[in-house]
C-alpha cells in the first residue's frame, strides 16, 4: 500500500474553538507549521453539524481530520499523524523511554484529568451559576488534585528544562495545556495549580507559546 504524500490537498480539521480536543489538535498543527483550516463544527448546539460529523466520526465527536481524502479521528491519532507525516520540528521525543513517558502523560490526562478539570469544575461551576445555585465541586476538586499531583510526579525536574519532559515541548505539553486553561477558568483552579510548583512554572512557559496564544477559547479570560 502506497502512503499518500503530505501535499495531497488541503488539510481540514473539523472541530470547534471551544473544544479541548480540537485545541489539542490545533496546537500540534500550529507547532508543526502545518497549513490547515479549522471547519467550525458545533456538535452540541447544531443538530445538523452533529449529524454531519457522524459521517466523519462514528460517535459524532470532534475533532476529525481530512487530509486530501485521508480521514482520521481520535485526537491522539491525529496529533501523532501530524508529527510523523509532515516536516518540521519533532513533537515527540526520540528516546523510547521519554516517548513512553509522554504517552503515559497523555493517557493519564485523558483518563483522569479531562473529566474532573473541564466538566467537573469549569462546566459544572458555570452551569450552576446560570441557575443561581452553589456548585458542588468537592469530588471534582479531589480528582483534579490527584491528577495534577500525578502529572507533576511524572514531569522532568525543572533543571532539565521548562517543558513537561525537559528542554523541548512535546505532545504531552499540548495535551495538558488546553485542559489546564479551562481549569484556571474555574474558581478553585488557580489554587489547585499552585499546589504543584512544577506545573505552575510550566504553565508560565506553555501559555506564552505562539500556538496557545493563537487558539484562545471564546470564554477564556484575557
Amino acid at each position: 500500500m502506497t502512503e499518500p504524500g503530505t501535499d495531497d490537498g488541503e488539510l481540514l480539521l473539523h472541530g470547534a474553538d471551544y473544544s479541548v480536543y480540537s485545541r489539542i489538535a490545533r496546537l500540534a498543527l500550529l507547532a508543526k507549521g502545518v497549513r490547515h483550516r479549522l471547519v467550525q463544527t458545533d456538535v452540541f448546539d447544531d443538530p445538523e453539524a452533529r449529524e454531519a460529523q457522524r459521517g466523519r466520526h462514528p460517535f459524532g465527536r470532534i475533532p476529525s481530520l481530512d487530509h486530501g481524502g485521508f480521514r482520521l479521528y481520535e485526537t491522539t491519532a491525529i496529533t501523532r499523524y501530524v508529527d510523523e507525516a509532515f516536516p518540521g520540528p519533532a513533537l515527540q521525543p526520540a528516546a523510547p523511554r521519554t516517548r513512553a513517558r509522554q504517552n503515559q502523560m497523555v493517557a493519564l490526562l485523558d483518563a483522569y484529568g479531562y473529566r474532573p478539570m473541564v466538566w467537573g469544575l469549569y462546566v459544572a461551576e458555570r452551569e450552576a451559576r446560570k441557575r443561581g445555585l452553589a456548585p458542588d465541586l468537592a469530588a471534582a476538586i479531589a480528582e483534579s488534585r490527584q491528577c495534577l499531583a500525578a502529572l507533576a510526579a511524572l514531569a522532568a525536574p525543572p533543571t532539565e528544562g521548562p517543558w513537561l519532559l525537559g528542554a523541548d515541548h512535546c505532545l504531552a505539553d499540548f495535551h495538558a495545556a488546553p485542559m489546564i486553561a479551562y481549569l484556571l477558568e474555574a474558581g478553585p483552579g488557580p489554587a489547585l495549580l499552585a499546589e504543584q510548583p512544577r506545573l505552575a512554572a510550566w504553565w508560565e512557559t506553555v501559555q506564552r507559546h505562539p500556538a496557545m496564544v493563537a487558539t484562545p477559547y471564546p470564554a477564556e479570560s484575557p
